[in-house]
């Protein structure tokens, strides 16, 4: 069936399975259990043009199908490894084993289940839940193509100084006063692409994205916080932003491009007076009521002249 058979209209389709939620554990021989909770989500890219015009569902890969599909394929998974894996496993399945399919794209959230430690020994099945997630969201075409990103979402983050903002623009409507020492805090969503376009080009290491992710991530905090003893100034979350995407590229080769979102929470000074008392608290960088609502939005993206993010 083709475009004939819409009568002059142009029909853009998908389908696919939401918030598949899957949790996986490994066992070691030395008795330590591995375990990750993925929620995944699955959107098929097919020729099933007949589904919508004529109620013909022959060429239609059923969503619960897509369910299963993800439970099969990681009980079939008989050693640990990353996200990213997990959804290229999955993309190519759809791509190639239901001829109807002409693209997938798995999108991923791992929830961060961390080891705990008691008595300073890391404890052979217990784990707590931590706070920022990894994320990626791979396509594969029929023809063996790839896209794959990356990323990391909830990373809050604070640096009490060393952080300032002046020299802006001011008209009526400003209030805001310059200043050089403030509180800095806000909560990292992060994307990176792969430089890969081919099944065949990604890394065989099943756990490689997961180092990567570790490694991305802690250039990321290096560059907001700069060297333990001192830190490093920021004239503004727009400077910060530029520098810890810019670190991620100049550390990661395989890294084309990098997409950072970076709300300025705000931590407002504490200043308390009455006619009494004009001082009952007077602000000395020491008190602050913390706020997240309005905030500011600050995000951009990096790449190399020849990526496409």
């Amino acid at each position: 069936m083709g475009k004939d058979d819409l009568d002059g209209f142009n029909l853009e389709q998908s389908h696919g399975k939401e918030r598949v939620r899957v949790a996986r554990v490994w066992r070691t021989k030395e008795g330590y259990s591995l375990v990750v909770e993925w929620k995944v989500g699955i959107t098929l890219f097919s020729d099933c043009l007949p589904a919508y015009v004529n109620g013909d569902n022959s060429d239609i890969v059923a969503t619960d199908t897509m369910k299963n599909t993800v439970y099969v394929k990681s009980k079939e998974c008989a050693e640990q490894l990353s996200a990213e894996n997990f959804a290229i496993l999955l993309a190519h399945h759809f791509t190639s084993y239901y001829k109807p399919v002409t693209a997938a794209v798995v999108k991923i959230v791992e929830k961060p289940w961390e080891r705990v430690h008691v008595i300073n020994e890391p404890h052979e099945h217990g784990f707590k839940l931590g706070s920022e997630r990894h994320t990626t969201e791979v396509s594969v075409k029929k023809s063996g193509s790839i896209k794959l990103v990356s990323g990391i979402e909830g990373l809050s983050i604070l640096k009490t100084t060393m952080s300032g903002f002046e020299g802006f623009i001011r008209d009526e409507y400003t209030a805001l006063p310059d200043t050089r020492e403030r509180m800095l805090a806000t909560e990292v969503t992060a994307s990176w692409r792969y430089s890969y376009e081919t099944l065949s080009s990604v890394p065989q290491d099943q756990l490689y994205f997961n180092e990567r992710y570790l490694e991305a991530k802690g250039v990321l905090m290096e560059s907001f916080f700069g060297p333990p003893k001192g830190g490093v100034y920021s004239p503004s979350v727009q400077s910060t932003l530029y520098h810890m995407a810019r670190a991620v590229l100049n550390r990661f080769p395989d890294i084309s491009a990098v997409k950072l979102k970076m709300p300025n929470i705000h931590f407002l000074p504490v200043n308390i007076s009455s006619k009494e008392n004009p001082s009952i608290v007077k602000f000395a960088d020491d008190v602050y009521l913390p706020t997240d609502e309005p905030h500011g939005s600050i995000e951009a993206s990096l790449s190399r002249f020849w990526s496409r993010m």
